[in-house]
């Protein structure tokens, strides 16, 4: 059930990002303005928001601190990613079309949660081409402290690894993360078999090669 009238026809569908909102709003439950009203659209719809991909969107992805089952509307998939109340941070609005603005995850928030969870963003590769094309509008100093901040190791790998492959001039916030790692290593990408090289510096296992990477963020 969603909370107004879609109708029966794929046209009355509008904008898939507004009825995301209004479904995560109407799943809030009772209560005013604390963490259980909060949502942002998040990973590849994100990305799309904040111009960093180059396919069509099938899916739409909500974050939010509530479980909300997937749903399926008028032929548009909507899938929530639930997360934990410390954790929710790095959200602006934005304006779509001349009279909504809706929640989402700033870019280099958008860029962590894709680190984090690739397979809702097409995978790594989509996540560093994402990163390569708005290289020089992301805040570095803002991207190593919200790493540091939800503190999960790949994410604090995968960002260094990525930072200095697509020379994004930050040393010092280099530094920072290369001070949290551990002896432990983790794969490049989550999602793809473990093979590859191990990068020492990153305590990473490339499955995906650095050649790749490359060629990904200037395709």
């Amino acid at each position: 059930m969603v909370p107004f009238d879609l109708g029966h026809e794929r046209e009355y569908l509008g904008n898939p990002y507004i009825v995301a909102a209004q479904v995560a709003l109407f799943h809030r439950g009772a209560g005013g303005s604390n963490i259980s009203d909060r949502y942002y659209l998040s990973h590849g719809s994100a990305m799309d928001l904040h111009r960093m991909v180059t396919q069509p969107q099938l899916s739409v992805y909500v974050t939010t601190p509530r479980p909300i089952r997937p749903l399926i509307i008028l032929g548009t998939e909507f899938r929530f990613v639930r997360v934990k109340s410390h954790d929710f941070f790095g959200v602006t609005e934005l304006w779509v079309g001349k009279h909504d603005k809706i929640s989402v995850s700033d870019l280099e928030r958008t860029i962590l949660d894709g680190l984090k969870q690739p397979h809702y963003c097409g995978g790594l590769k989509e996540v560093a081409k994402g990163l390569w094309m708005r290289r020089t509008d992301v805040d570095p100093k803002k991207l190593v402290d919200y790493s540091l901040k939800l503190d999960i190791g790949a994410v604090i790998r995968r960002l260094g690894f990525l930072m200095e492959l697509y020379e994004i001039p930050a040393p010092k916030e280099i530094g920072r993360l290369l001070k949290r790692l551990t002896a432990t290593y983790q794969l490049l990408d989550p999602d793809l078999s473990p093979e590859g090289k191990f990068l020492a510096r990153w305590r990473l296992r490339l499955n995906i090669t650095k050649e790749e990477l490359l060629l990904a963020g200037k395709t």
